[in-house]
């Protein structure tokens, strides 16, 4: 069997896991997906660290050390998830040291609620750095329009910043301004920009849900032989976008002074659909200098029956173009997906948050010591 995972790394695909636990921590799982499936960094978010902590029994020494400090639930959970974060990141760091800082990260989210409020986001993306406190931490910052000057700060204060939910290309364009924004920030306060990474976390799945349910309303044969396109065709013309934006002029100054190019992120490339194949959202995006981020079954899918056959995006402009102009024509509108998936995003993210904080505030109860 030919090594996919490997043959995805030989064309410049870095693989990341798009799940965090306790248990995946202490257990070894993690440095063994490290060791043998090519797994290079690991991001996070409030759905996968309110299932970690709703299931199992791998927090409860650390939650009934809160309890009985009677610390606030917000308190307990930035423990709680930065404690993982910064473990996981110990576990990676041999594989920052290799990369040069590349590689070797892992992603933890401002509070979701915060997604509005430019301020209060650069605030806590501080705070989330300071607790880490680890070189190769990235903080995830949704990439609402409050979040792009949120972005550009922090990158300015030389934190690096895994931007997330990105749905629409205008929008990724802007994250890309921010981030050379940031980094302009940077060197004029006499930061190194070359300790600055970033990536964009550009969504692929929930576009073709989204897309493919307004499909299956239209029910006409001309709306369904556009099914499951969509996603595939935003992405690489994300990817276009990037190797516009990042031969830029104004580019070539940044990367004269130290700076590095902010690399796409393919997530959400779990298949929704099972009609699709389930390696989908992987083969069909190979491209150079990317990161695709998987749940474990994708991963474990791609190692089983991947067919990488090297780069899946240059050359593919027009078509992906012609599919999204196609999807115009029969009456569905991009910009009403694109701003219908970045709400629904940021809403699933913050129910997510309200759920984590009421189990969170549950178990801290249960844990609690019997007075006197």
């Amino acid at each position: 069997m030919t090594d996919a995972l490997k043959r995805l790394t030989d064309e410049g695909v870095a693989i990341w896991l798009d799940d965090l636990s306790r248990k995946r921590i202490t257990s070894g799982n993690l440095a063994e997906l490290i060791d043998q499936q090519h797994v290079v960094g690991v991001t996070t978010n409030p759905t996968i660290f309110q299932k970690a902590i709703s299931q199992g029994d791998g927090y409860n020494r650390q939650l009934s050390d809160l309890a009985a400090r009677k610390v606030t639930v917000e308190e307990a959970i930035r423990m709680i998830t930065t404690a993982d974060v910064r473990d996981a990141a110990d576990i990676l760091r041999p594989v920052f040291d290799a990369t040069g800082g590349q590689d070797g990260r892992v992603s933890i989210e401002v509070d979701p609620h915060l997604a509005h409020n430019t301020r209060a986001t650069v605030a806590e993306a501080r705070q989330l750095a300071w607790l880490v406190d680890r070189p190769n931490t990235l903080i995830k910052i949704p990439a609402t329009e409050a979040g792009l000057p949120a972005i550009a700060e922090t990158i300015g204060n030389g934190i690096s910043v895994n931007v997330t939910l990105i749905f629409s290309l205008d929008r990724y364009r802007a994250v890309m301004d921010a981030y050379l924004t940031g980094l302009e920030k940077a060197k004029e306060r006499g930061l190194d920009l070359s300790k600055i990474r970033s990536v964009a976390s550009f969504f692929v799945s929930r576009v073709d849900t989204e897309i493919d349910r307004r499909i299956d309303e239209m029910g006409t044969d001309e709306a369904k032989a556009l099914r499951g396109k969509a996603g595939v065709a935003n992405a690489r013309l994300a990817y276009q976008a990037y190797e516009e934006v990042f031969s830029s002029d104004r580019w070539n100054a940044l990367e004269k002074a130290g700076a590095n190019k902010q690399r796409p992120l393919w997530a959400s490339t779990g298949v929704k659909d099972k009609a699709y194949k389930d390696t989908m959202y992987v083969e069909e995006l190979v491209a150079p200098n990317t990161v695709n981020t998987m749940p474990e079954a994708t991963l474990e899918a791609t190692e089983d029956h991947g067919e990488i056959r090297g780069d899946a995006v240059r050359g593919t402009y027009e078509q992906a173009r012609a599919d999204l102009d196609a999807l115009e024509k029969i009456g569905i509108s991009y910009d009403d997906v694109v701003q219908v998936l970045e709400d629904e995003g940021v809403e699933k993210f913050a129910a997510s948050w309200n759920d984590l904080l009421k189990s969170t505030e549950a178990e801290l109860e249960r844990l609690a010591p019997t007075e006197g």
